[in-house]
C-alpha cells in the first residue's frame, strides 16, 4: 500500500534503480486491476539527462517484470519517446514468463500497459503543477518533452497542452498556462495570438505586436525551436484558434468606424503599394496595407501556409538539411506598409506627384533593406 511507505524508502529505491545521486522530484505508485493487472512505480528525476534526445541511447527507462521476475529494461513499446525521461518499474501479472522479444513487440497487453502509464504520468505532472516552485524546476528541465508529446501524441494532446507554460507580452517574468491566457482574454478577442522567435528579448519589441498591444491583447512568446514544430500540430486550444502574428492574413477584431477609416486609407495608399511592388519586383510576393502596425513604417510577413521566418532560420541552421525541402516550404514574403506613418504618407505624396522620382525608389529600397 503506497500510503504505508515512507518518503525515504521511495528515495532509496529511486537511487538504487537509477544510480542517481539526487532525490526524485515526484513519484507515482499505483496498481491497475480489471481486465489486466499490473503494479507500477514511476519517478520524475530532478534533472534532464544531457543525452536525452540521443538517437543511439537506450530510449526507455522503465524496467518490465512479470510476477516479480525481471524480463527487460529496454522494451520500447512500454513508453513513448516523449516520456523517455520518466524512470520506473512495471510488474505485470498477465504476461507469460517465457516471453520473447518478438512476442513482446506484438503483445496487446503491453499496449494497454503503455496507455495506462502515459495516463498516470500525465496525472503525476498535473500533481507537480499544483506546487509552483516544483513545477518551475520540472518545466525548465522537461518542457521540450511536453512539446514533443504535443507533436506526437494525438490522444493526449489536450491534457499535455494544459501543462504548457509561456511568457507573454503581459506576464513579465512569470510564465502562464494557456488556461490563464484564455481567462485573461478581452471580450472581443476571438483567437489566441502567438509570436515565434529566437529569444524573449527579440520578440517582445517586434513591430508585429504593435496593434495587438494597443488593443490590449496578450501575445504568447514562443522562443524554443521545438515550438515551431508544436504549433504545426496544435491548431487550437479550448475552441480558440492559435494565430501566428508574423504571418499574413492576421485579422484583428475592429469596430465599423475603424473599418471604414482603414478602407479609406487603403484606397489612398493603393497606388504606392503598386509602385513598391514594381520597384522590388520578385523580392516580395505582394505589397499591402497593414493591419498590425502602429509606429513602424513597414514590416515583412510570411505566407499563412509554409514556414514562418523563424522556422526558416531554424531549418537553415540544420547541419544535415535537405535543400530541396526549403525550395517549396520557404514562404513568399509580403511587405505590409503602415498608411498612418509619416514616411509612408510622404511617399504617397511624392509618388502621386511623380511616379519616376528616384528619391521615392531609393526610399523604397531603404525601407525594404531595414
Amino acid at each position: 500500500n503506497p500510503e504505508d511507505i515512507p518518503k525515504e524508502d521511495y528515495a532509496a529505491f529511486y537511487k538504487a534503480l537509477t544510480n542517481d545521486w539526487e532525490d526524485h522530484l515526484a513519484v507515482k505508485h499505483f496498481s491497475v486491476e480489471g481486465q489486466l493487472e499490473f503494479k507500477s512505480i514511476l519517478f520524475v528525476p530532478r534533472r534532464a539527462p544531457f543525452d536525452m534526445f540521443e538517437k543511439k541511447k537506450q530510449q526507455n527507462n522503465i524496467k518490465l517484470y512479470v510476477r516479480r521476475v525481471f524480463i527487460s529494461d529496454n522494451c520500447e513499446d512500454l513508453c513513448p519517446e516523449w516520456l523517455s525521461f520518466v524512470k520506473g518499474i512495471v510488474d505485470s501479472e498477465d504476461l507469460p514468463l517465457n516471453i520473447s522479444r518478438e512476442m513482446l513487440q506484438q503483445n496487446k497487453i503491453l499496449k494497454v500497459i503503455k496507455k495506462n502509464l502515459v495516463k498516470k504520468a500525465i496525472e503525476m505532472f498535473q500533481e507537480i503543477s499544483e506546487n509552483a516552485e516544483d513545477y518551475k524546476k520540472f518545466y525548465e528541465q522537461f518542457s521540450k518533452n511536453l512539446k514533443l508529446g504535443i507533436h506526437e501524441d494525438t490522444t493526449n494532446r489536450t491534457k499535455i497542452a494544459d501543462l504548457l507554460r509561456f511568457y507573454t507580452s503581459k506576464s513579465g517574468e512569470d510564465m502562464i498556462s494557456l488556461k490563464d491566457y484564455i481567462s485573461n482574454m478581452k471580450e472581443e478577442q476571438k483567437n489566441i495570438y502567438f509570436i515565434t522567435g529566437e529569444s524573449k528579448k527579440a520578440v517582445e519589441n517586434a513591430p508585429f505586436l504593435e496593434k495587438l498591444k494597443k488593443k490590449g491583447f496578450e501575445v504568447l512568446f514562443m522562443t524554443d525551436p521545438i515550438d515551431e514544430y508544436m504549433v504545426q500540430q496544435m491548431k487550437d486550444y479550448d475552441g480558440k484558434k492559435l494565430v501566428c502574428v508574423t504571418k499574413e492574413g492576421l485579422q484583428l477584431e475592429e469596430s465599423e468606424d475603424e473599418k471604414k477609416a482603414r478602407e479609406d486609407l487603403k484606397a489612398k495608399t493603393e497606388p504606392l503599394c503598386k509602385l513598391i511592388k514594381e520597384t522590388l519586383d520578385d523580392k516580395v510576393e505582394k505589397v499591402q496595407v497593414s493591419e498590425r502596425l502602429v509606429s513602424a513604417p513597414c514590416c515583412l510577413v510570411t505566407g499563412e501556409y509554409g514556414w514562418s521566418a523563424n522556422m526558416e532560420r531554424i531549418m537553415k541552421a540544420q547541419a544535415l538539411r535537405d535543400n530541396s525541402m526549403s525550395t517549396y516550404m520557404t514562404s513568399k514574403k509580403t511587405l505590409e506598409v503602415n498608411p498612418d506613418h509619416p514616411i509612408i504618407k510622404e511617399l504617397v505624396k511624392k509618388s502621386d506627384a511623380d511616379k519616376g522620382d528616384k528619391t521615392v525608389k531609393d526610399l523604397i529600397w531603404l525601407l525594404f533593406d531595414t
